[in-house]
């Protein structure tokens, strides 16, 4: 039973998040707000996305395992985790879809090179400058307390090497070039995923730190 509810959480979050967003972005903006392309095979941006799509297709695969019959990890099969995991994975799912909207007209899945959207520091970017990410570990989190079994665990591994990857390495790049001190100067007082833990170093900083 748990596991169908974990599956069935999920599959509604894939369809907010990504089919009822990009449709209500349409709708508003005239433009999805998809940006698949990745860069060619091999590189950072490529294997970030690979994980991440790995990563979705974990999410399922662990409840259906378990509908399946995969038995659950002893040592995490509990009824007070189960029922943590159902909270984190509820919570999780609405935080994401809060944070989509809360981008507005500047949301986007993927980054294209060429393009400038305006920078959102207000609402859950004023707590964490990746709060969608953070939200999706939760759920994946969630999911894995629900159903703990092997599949589940690897999936919230894979989600956040994936998300990782490409903050530090595809977005955090990008942003700095689109907008420059504006994005440094938001990044210093705000966390990457949690607030206060990952905030970058301006270079008036990194001057005085190297003195």
């Amino acid at each position: 039973m748990t596991a169908g509810l974990a599956l069935a959480l999920y599959l509604l979050g894939l369809v907010l998040a990504f089919g009822w967003r990009t449709l209500a972005q349409w709708r508003s903006t005239g433009d999805t707000g998809l940006r698949l392309d990745a860069g060619p095979a091999g590189s950072v941006g490529w294997w970030a996305k690979l994980l991440f799509l790995a990563a979705l297709s974990l999410n399922a695969a662990g409840p259906a395992a378990g509908l399946a019959g995969l038995a659950p990890l002893d040592a995490l099969d509990h009824g007070w985790l189960r029922a943590a995991g159902l909270a984190l994975a509820a919570v999780g799912v609405a935080a994401t879809l809060a944070a989509q909207l809360s981008m507005g007209a500047s949301w986007r899945i993927g980054v294209d090179p060429h393009e400038r959207t305006a920078l959102v520091t207000t609402g859950a970017f004023a707590l964490a400058r990746n709060p969608i990410f953070t939200a999706m570990a939760v759920t994946s989190l969630g999911l894995a307390a629900m159903v703990p079994n092997p599949i589940s665990l690897a999936a919230t591994a894979v989600l956040v090497a994936s998300v990782q990857t490409q903050v530090r390495a595809v977005e955090e790049p990008y942003l700095i070039r689109a907008h420059g001190a504006a994005y440094r100067a938001y990044a210093a007082r705000t966390g990457r995923f949690l607030p206060g833990l990952g905030r970058l170093a301006t270079p008036a900083t990194r001057a005085v730190t190297t003195q």
